[in-house]
């Protein structure tokens, strides 16, 4: 049993979200009720943990649905204007075309996601999008899918840049690539322990071939 079917995250892992998703949270700072993020206190928070970045922010748990929503929103606008992780557009074709499975599982909107995939010409290339509601289920999201497409957790790898991804990851259990190029530093991703840590899309087409060569017991 091998890998056939690759989940990947949205943002910061393929699109290079990071900057407006930083000036669309400064700007609805006073609205919600936490300070803005100098470029020194976001390059701090990237070296935190998903959880420990969320409680720095002092943004109020409950205000954390509606401030979500309010971002999805604000980055509707922005799309199409967000480019590319540099390199991930040739290896997700690659990938594609070598009969893998491709979906993203994303708290960003299926909207928004289907909207940048088109604008650059990737929409063919993924087989389905999963949106979330919250910041940290995302591995409720990831077992719906695997129960609804009867697929063994050996069949499927999750690739994200976040240490929340790898929390899902090891939730359900199945193997976690996780991408440095993203919103979380490598040295925090390290001290995570995922199952592999890439720093070059390039890197996401070996460490899939050594998946799908390794033999994986059945039993």
């Amino acid at each position: 049993m091998t890998i056939k079917v690759i989940i990947f995250d949205f943002d910061g892992t393929i699109a290079d979200t990071f900057d407006v998703l930083v000036q669309i949270t400064n700007r609805l700072a006073t609205e919600f009720g936490y300070k803005q993020s100098t470029l020194e206190e976001i390059n701090y928070l990237r070296n935190l943990t998903s959880r420990q970045i969320l409680k720095a922010s002092g943004v109020s748990l409950f205000k954390i649905p509606f401030l979500l929503r309010r971002v999805k929103t604000e980055l509707k606008n922005e799309i199409l204007s967000v480019n590319l992780i540099p390199g991930m557009k040739e290896v997700l074709i690659d990938l594609a075309n070598q009969g893998n499975q491709l979906g993203i599982i994303t708290s960003n909107s299926k909207e928004n996601v289907t909207l940048f995939l088109e604008h650059h010409h990737l929409k063919e290339a993924f087989s389905f999008i999963c949106s979330g509601t919250t910041l940290f289920g995302k591995n409720h999201v990831i077992n719906s899918f695997l129960r609804e497409k009867n697929l063994h957790i050996k069949q499927v790898v999750y690739v994200g840049d976040e240490t929340r991804d790898i929390e899902a990851a090891k939730r359900s259990k199945i193997p976690m690539i996780a991408v440095s190029w993203g919103y979380n530093s490598k040295e925090v991703l390290m001290y995570q322990k995922p199952d592999f840590l890439i720093e070059q899309p390039q890197e996401l087409i070996n460490v899939i071939s050594k998946l799908q060569a390794k033999e994986v017991p059945t039993g």
